[in-house]
């Protein structure tokens, strides 16, 4: 932990705001404290970084790079603080200028950096290799606008843009000085001279990717990782237009190339969406690979010794270009033949897969992949050829196995089948996941290679969910076992032991009522909605998707309606279930799900006799409930829908009118095991 005084903390915090803002600490308002108190805190953590790194470097050790298209990092404050032991005095600091803490951290947006579960694995890892001090470098995109902002209105989805960086570029630092050229378009044509390969680009656009830099500390530890995302430039201003009055040309060619790092996740049910996406993987994918390569050759002077200092891991399919990347810098650029260039790629990259959804397995047309990446599109196709060649001596005659292991078919690369067949190793993210992976998605590669298949469960940041998030529980598990469980996780198996402790059971329940009626108190500040704390709150914080099964639980509410309403004085209400939803930004095509929902809220407010038994409570994502992110925060204690409203009054009456006169009243009905008009009439003052 870092050693830092309250009257040192005290110093630092007022010099910062004078010679930043020009006002002292007594005046300054809540966004000014929260922007030195931001600089400070990075500024600690460059500094420790590069203590770090040049420790790693001093020693030899062997660096891990991992590349994402999201990290859900949250807010870095609240965090870095308590992570670098800083928090208390900080508390401390600002208390005596009669400043709450949680002021200043509320000034904090959400980085807007990822969306969900892909993200926050990638943000854990990046605590965790911090902590245990392994070098880690995560590698994304910065993106200007997040996702989007969701905003609920007459029970509809809206979207509005999500411009973070106002309030979060504070904890990024920019190196242009470090930036990389990526080529797209044109032409590649291979020659031989002189027994030598070389290829020639033509009429080709260039982008220049900008890196900007953030920390993550680690807990009570000297390892600081960092997170190194890209920024999309163009590589010049056209002048010459300008002055010739054609300005719209002369801004296109910075617009086009700025718009690869404007949003995160671009709408792909379009050509020119999909063109984006792809031009986004490959930005961010070659860009690393390049920062990667030349930071390891400054250092070593040589690429033969890359497996034994770098790993590269593949979070899901979207950075998988950066294999053959990879094979166009060996291949072209230093000049290795295939087989060498390829076994280093080999023992560098390995693979996490996330779902075994087709979605989620990528295949781009290869006339887009062709037309956007030529190079790339050509050692593609070697590696297909290759790999076609090595599954035959696998699975001599066996064709129709050999094309569906193929890295191109039925007019598509396949993604994960360039990983399947590249990386040494491959993994799920759950015991069950990876067994699924091996015996359906990734079979026939099981078979082909059984020891590159292993498993690493999903893990999360508990110190930013427990003793950050839920200081009640952490203070009970301190004075209960001690303080090892903060660096410790495997130390909480101790708690076990009072499982039958009849005082330690009332211990923990107070503090689990407490933190409910913390969230009672949040819902009817941010929304009217009053629940009662003593309730059942059956939660769930998803993105609305089928998979994600939030229809399931909907249909769960309406039996229990049902239920309720044929039996009344059955008892089962005596303890309500609070049913409490929230959505990490789902696209469009979730609207009528969230309207379903809404219409099981509003019945309550129509059908009296089951209004106290039943509520339902819908909640948007970009609320911030006591300084905490609302998109996994709150899921340390219960349940929740994301919509603001409480649902009932005219906005309950208009959603049922609405969906019940709409082409989907025979699915509602159904729910009511009634015919339409039947359930038309629950509702006579609006139809």
């Amino acid at each position: 932990m870092m050693k830092l005084t309250k009257k040192e903390f005290e110093k630092i915090l007022k010099d910062k705001v004078v010679s930043e803002c020009g006002v002292t600490l007594d005046v300054a308002s809540a966004e000014q404290i929260y922007r030195c108190m931001a600089m400070i805190v990075r500024q600690i953590m460059s500094d420790r970084q590069k203590q770090f790194q040049a420790k790693t470097l001093g020693e030899g050790k062997k660096q891990v790079y991992y590349l994402c298209m999201e990290f859900l990092m949250g807010r870095s404050l609240r965090t870095s603080l308590f992570n670098l032991g800083l928090n208390e005095v900080a508390e401390q600091v600002l208390a005596d200028a009669d400043i709450k803490i949680d002021t200043i951290y509320e000034q904090e947006p959400d980085a807007g950096l990822g969306n969900g579960g892909l993200g926050r694995l990638a943000a854990c890892y990046l605590d965790g290799m911090a902590t245990d001090c392994i070098p880690g470098t995560g590698y994304s995109i910065l993106y200007e606008y997040g996702i989007f902002k969701q905003k609920i209105v007459d029970g509809w989805q809206q979207e509005t843009a999500d411009n973070w960086l106002p309030g979060g570029q504070v904890w990024i630092k920019s190196h242009p000085d470090q930036a990389q050229e990526i080529r797209f378009d044109g032409q590649a044509i291979e020659t031989w001279e002189g027994g030598f390969h070389h290829v020639k680009y033509e009429n080709y656009n260039s982008v220049i990717a900008v890196p900007n830099d953030m920390y993550v500390a680690g807990y009570g530890t000297q390892g600081v990782s960092k997170l190194r995302l890209w920024q999309a430039k163009a590589p010049s201003f056209d002048m010459s237009s300008f002055n010739a009055g054609n300005y719209n040309t002369a801004i296109s060619q910075s617009a086009s190339a700025e718009l690869i790092s404007k949003i995160l996740y671009p709408n792909d049910n379009h050509t020119e969406g999909k063109i984006l996406r792809l031009r986004q993987q490959y930005f961010f994918s070659a860009a690393s690979v390049a920062d990667i390569l030349g930071n390891h050759l400054n250092q070593y002077g040589t690429l033969e010794n890359l497996p034994d200092k770098i790993a590269i891991q593949l979070n899901d399919t979207h950075p998988t270009i950066a294999i053959p990347e990879m094979m166009r810098i060996l291949l072209d650029e230093c000049s290795y033949e295939w087989d060498a260039a390829f076994d280093i790629c080999r023992k560098v990259f390995a693979y996490t897969n996330h779902t075994v959804m087709s979605e989620a397995l990528e295949k781009w047309n290869v006339d887009i992949f062709r037309s956007t990446l030529p190079r790339i599109w050509q050692i593609v196709q070697e590696m297909d050829r290759r790999c076609r060649a090595d599954l035959e001596k696998a699975f001599p005659g066996d064709q129709g196995k050999i094309n569906y292991m193929a890295i191109i078919g039925d007019n598509q690369v396949r993604m994960a089948n360039i990983c399947a067949y590249t990386c040494h190793s491959i993994n799920g993210v759950s015991k069950l996941h990876s067994e699924i992976i091996k015996d359906s998605v990734f079979h026939d590669y099981f078979l082909y290679k059984p020891q590159a298949f292993k498993n690493v469960t999903n893990g999360i940041a508990y110190r930013r969910w427990l003793l950050a998030a839920n200081p009640g529980l952490t203070k009970l598990l301190e004075d209960s076992i001690g303080p090892g469980f903060k660096q410790d996780a495997s130390e909480l198996k101790k708690f076990e032991k009072f499982a039958d402790d009849s005082a330690m059971l009332d211990k923990l329940a107070a503090v689990k009522r407490a933190n409910k009626v913390n969230f009672a108190n949040y819902l009817e500040k941010a929304t009217g909605q009053v629940i009662d704390p003593d309730s059942i709150f059956d939660c769930q914080v998803k993105r609305m998707h089928e998979y994600k099964r939030q229809h399931l639980n909907a249909m769960n509410i309406a039996a229990e309606y049902l239920y309720l309403k044929a039996n009344p004085n059955s008892g089962h209400g005596e303890v309500m279930d609070a049913h409490i939803y929230e959505n990490d930004d789902s696209p469009m095509n979730s609207n009528m799900l969230y309207k379903w929902i809404v219409l099981w809220g509003s019945i309550p407010e129509v059908i009296k006799e089951v209004e106290t038994n039943l509520p339902v409570v819908m909640l948007e994502t970009n609320v911030v409930w006591d300084g905490f992110e609302e998109d996994e925060g709150k899921s340390e204690i219960c349940y929740t829908y994301p919509f603001s409203h409480a649902w009932g009054g005219k906005y309950a009456k208009y959603a049922i009118s609405k969906v019940l006169f709409s082409g989907q009243g025979e699915m509602v009905a159904k729910m009511f095991n009634k015919n339409l008009e039947d359930v038309r009439v629950l509702v006579p003052e609006f139809c």
